[in-house]
């Protein structure tokens, strides 16, 4: 056998025995629930009797949790076997608006050598209300608006997810409006205000409700918001978007002053009142507008910001284009930016060591340490490959 060919093979062997040996370490993975908010001390589960392990061989063994992130959320006992809360666990702290919220725990077992994965889904309890940003929104409508008119109004927040986030919002009566709410996902729900009979500012110059959102909790929370409507006159078109979408692929290295993409809208009304300017949406949040620029003249979208696709792989921006009359009317258009992924991650590598020394009689078999690779990266920019090389083995 030529050197060259026995290299390989020698390589190839090791890096089976390896992964070998990684497989029969790596037991069981085990799952439990608990309500947020719960105490210092709270049982999660019993993870000796779920994993059928004598409780008299835990301490001996070295029954712990591994944690790479500093202290973990939770506790395990050497003695009952049981898993703890560490400590009181905020939903929305941990996971944001991300749902189910789960947190992965690894246990080890240190002679022989086991790996148990635990999975805690943290279930969400009706700990918020529904709050609107203003507690009071006043808007300027023409008295020749047309029937069907449509005017976003500013969506409440709600930090609990699932049924517990803003369910539902309702209006206070008013012959005149009416509210209608667009579900766009991820517990985003958007009112509007949709005009059903004809204004007159001669007969009613202003209007007065109140709007209310409302979570699915039972009982269910609420928050509202004062709106007055003051009717002026004319300016009867509105500005119209030449797409009826506006959707574009961005890489994320993609540098600061690149143009994303151009929105453009038209009024067919005449002087200031035709003059159309681009402004963002009520929903764009101060992230959104840290990340990117519009144009009010050109309607260009422009990079301002860094990206990067493993923290976000899309953006939905609320472009308003509005007119310069007295009393502006507006139309609110959604651009959709997908962040396309570059291989700008190298692959990390975890080496879980549970010996400082090996002695030199060591039999073949003993495992030394658990080693894991991931790449943040996606598709193939995230496949990893692993060689064990010769200078290591020979050491």
């Amino acid at each position: 056998m030529e050197q060259k060919e026995y290299t390989s093979w020698r390589l190839n062997l090791a890096f089976l025995a390896l992964s070998l040996l990684f497989w029969k370490g790596v037991l069981a993975q085990i799952r439990y629930s608990i309500p947020e908010e719960q105490k210092d001390g709270a049982v999660v589960g019993n993870v000796a009797k779920d994993l059928d392990i004598d409780l008299r061989t835990l301490k001996e063994r070295g029954f712990r949790i591994v944690s790479t992130t500093g202290e973990s959320p939770f506790k395990i006992s050497q003695y009952d076997g049981l898993l703890y809360v560490n400590r009181k666990i905020d939903r929305e702290g941990v996971c944001e608006r991300s749902t189910p919220c789960v947190i992965n725990i690894k246990i080890a077992l240190e002679s022989p050598l086991e790996i148990h994965y635990v999975t805690v889904e943290v279930m969400d309890i009706n700990d918020h209300a529904p709050i609107f940003p203003e507690k009071e929104k006043r808007l300027e409508i023409a008295e020749n608006a047309l029937l069907g008119a449509r005017f976003q109004l500013q969506a409440a927040r709600d930090p609990d997810g699932g049924i517990n986030s803003v369910q539902v919002y309702k209006l206070s009566h008013s012959e005149h409006f009416r509210i209608e709410v667009i579900d766009r996902g991820a517990d985003r729900k958007m009112p509007f205000l949709i005009l059903q009979k004809a204004l007159d500012r001669e007969t009613k110059p202003n209007h007065k409700f109140l709007l209310t959102a409302l979570d699915g909790g039972k009982p269910p929370k609420s928050g509202s918001m004062d709106i007055t409507v003051d009717v002026i006159d004319v300016n009867d078109n509105m500005p119209v978007f030449t797409k009826d979408t506006y959707s574009v692929k961005l890489s994320e290295n993609a540098p600061i002053g690149t143009t994303v993409i151009q929105v453009n809208a038209t009024d067919l009304d005449a002087g200031p009142n035709g003059e159309v300017f681009y402004i963002f949406g009520h929903d764009v949040d101060n992230d959104l507008r840290s990340r990117f620029d519009l144009d009010p003249v050109s309607g260009e979208i422009i990079v301002k910001g860094q990206l990067d696709f493993e923290e976000r792989d899309q953006y939905e921006i609320d472009i308003q284009a509005s007119d310069k009359a007295p009393a502006p009317l507006t139309t609110d258009k959604s651009v959709l930016i997908q962040i396309v992924d570059v291989n700008d991650n190298a692959p990390e590598i975890e080496v879980t060591s549970f010996s400082s020394t090996i002695p030199e009689d060591s039999k073949t078999g003993t495992t030394v340490a658990l080693i894991s690779v991931s790449d943040l990266d996606s598709g193939v920019n995230g496949k990893v490959s692993c060689s064990v090389h010769e200078d290591v083995l020979s050491s």
